[in-house]
């Protein structure tokens, strides 16, 4: 019987063949928290007795969610973190350096492996043809401790996509449409395997989003086979040389197969307060919107930075409307600083934060008033996300994003 990519990679690391609904223990490659989730981790770790870490080289401590600190309780768990890198020997990712989750694929995962993390979108790392998952503090410890993580083999769902997308059309309008197609909860603990000649064609920016995004169907993992452009993502990296792939066997059993035709996907919204209540963007009566946030580990990429650029160039942010726009790391911001970028943003009248998560987690630097509505890039618009059970949050590309900048209202032109 055939194997899907995510049987093939956990089997790899189980050391058998293993198959979907099958409970196994499988090595770990590489293991992330961050600063929200951090510190519970340090407690569960210490609470083991172990003297060190499997390896510490592949332990990585990311402090972006906070970043910088906008309270006191917050730097303390940032030194909780600091402390921690420093005794025990793992990699520190400070303040300003970016996004756990963009970090991750820039600099520290590879094909075929598992990468788990104490954040949900740990899943994005999915696109460069890991097997990447998303999973509690106390799971985290024990996996820093031991090398080893137990889980269920998820069963998979094949996305195919076909064709070509019209003009401004993207992977985060193609991931709210298959959102919107499954529920919130639709893939619960499955894998989505995507595949397609639109798939193929997409830069790697674009499978960023789409595995990005996953878990907000409900699923365990995004995967993506590993080819030229996943090994030419990794040569610009400098990791030409951890380049590897597996592809699903031609007859693996898929839980269910979707196909979707690239040319049928229009400008997508997802609207308040769910992300799977999506609606195509001429379907809206020109909301009015008091902020737009372009940025986060969905849409913060240097290919993202472009498309507003482009869009907001010669043109100023509506009046009575804020612009944020937050590069997702800080290589993503020097290159968009020598493209001129950020220059043109701040012409238009943005305010160009440092890379981290504040706006789109509700910590700081965005946080919306009483009634406030909100079109974000991010991945998530649950009431309450940007700080405020009061405010309004609507999701979509960069593109539609920087258009309702400029007309005051969500727009796609």
């Amino acid at each position: 019987m055939g194997q899907t990519l995510a049987e093939k990679i956990i089997s790899e690391h189980v050391g058998k063949p293993v198959k979907a609904g099958e409970l196994v223990i499988a090595k770990v490659d590489v293991v992330a928290v961050q600063d929200g989730t951090g510190p519970l981790t340090v407690e569960e770790f210490k609470k083991l007795g172990k003297e060190k870490l499997h390896d510490p080289e592949r332990t990585i401590l990311f402090i972006d969610h906070a970043s910088p600190s906008p309270k006191k309780e917050l730097s303390n768990m940032h030194t909780t973190l600091r402390n921690f890198s420093r005794d025990y020997g793992t990699i520190l990712s400070e303040v300003g350096s970016g996004v756990c989750h963009q970090r991750l694929v820039e600099s520290y995962v590879n094909p075929c492996e598992i990468l788990i993390g104490a954040d949900s979108h740990t899943c994005t790392s999915g696109a460069l043809g890991a097997f990447a998952t998303g999973m509690g503090s106390t799971d985290i410890a024990v996996a820093m401790a031991l090398g080893k993580t137990w889980l269920k083999v998820p069963s998979t769902f094949k996305i195919v996509v076909n064709g070509k997308f019209n003009e401004g059309i993207c992977s985060k309008d193609l991931m709210l449409h298959l959102i919107g197609m499954l529920g919130a909860d639709g893939a619960t603990y499955k894998a989505l395997e995507f595949c397609g000649e639109t798939i193929d064609n997409m830069e790697m920016s674009e499978r960023f989003t789409l595995a990005n995004m996953a878990v907000e169907a409900g699923a365990k993992a995004a995967l993506f086979v590993a080819d030229e452009k996943t090994k030419q993502y990794l040569k610009s990296r400098g990791r030409e040389n951890k380049f590897r792939t597996i592809k699903p066997d031609s007859d693996a059993i898929y839980e269910k197969i979707i196909e979707i035709n690239a040319q049928d996907i229009k400008h997508t919204v997802s609207c308040p307060h769910t992300v799977d209540n999506t609606k195509h963007v001429d379907e809206l009566d020109k909301i009015k919107v008091d902020q737009i946030y372009i940025g986060t580990c969905t849409n913060g990429r240097l290919e993202d930075m472009r498309t507003a650029a482009k869009i907001l160039k010669g043109n100023k942010v509506k009046d009575g409307t804020r612009l944020l726009i937050c590069p997702a790391s800080k290589d993503i911001y020097l290159k968009s600083l020598s493209e001129g970028l950020i220059q043109i943003f701040i012409e238009a009248g943005a305010v160009v934060l440092p890379p981290g998560c504040g706006p789109c987690v509700g910590i700081h630097a965005g946080i919306l008033a009483d009634g406030e509505v909100c079109l974000s890039t991010q991945n998530r618009n649950f009431q309450g996300r940007m700080g405020n059970t009061k405010g309004y949050i609507y999701l979509s590309s960069p593109y539609v994003a920087a258009y309702s900048a400029i007309r005051g209202y969500i727009a796609e032109k």
